[in-house]
């Protein structure tokens, strides 16, 4: 499975009411484009895309927990 950025660019047009930043808005549209319910498959995904790799870089997120615990905030 990969991201489908196109997908993405449309489903943040058609969803301007999303709070965040882009990588809050990825989150979104992940787990409810690919039906995702575990942080686990969820981080799997972002971590095999180069492009969502470097978001999660950029905020220090290298493992399920921390993704996890970025989400409960």
């Amino acid at each position: 499975m990969a991201i489908n950025w196109e997908e993405f660019k449309i489903y943040k047009k058609e969803m301007p009411h999303l709070n965040g930043d882009n990588f809050d808005k990825l989150l979104y549209f992940t787990k409810s484009f690919y039906n995702i319910s575990s942080v686990g498959m969820l981080y799997n995904l972002l971590s095999s895309d180069e492009t969502a790799k470097m978001m999660l870089d950029k905020r220090g997120i290298n493992s399920v927990v921390k993704l996890d615990e970025y989400m409960s905030k």
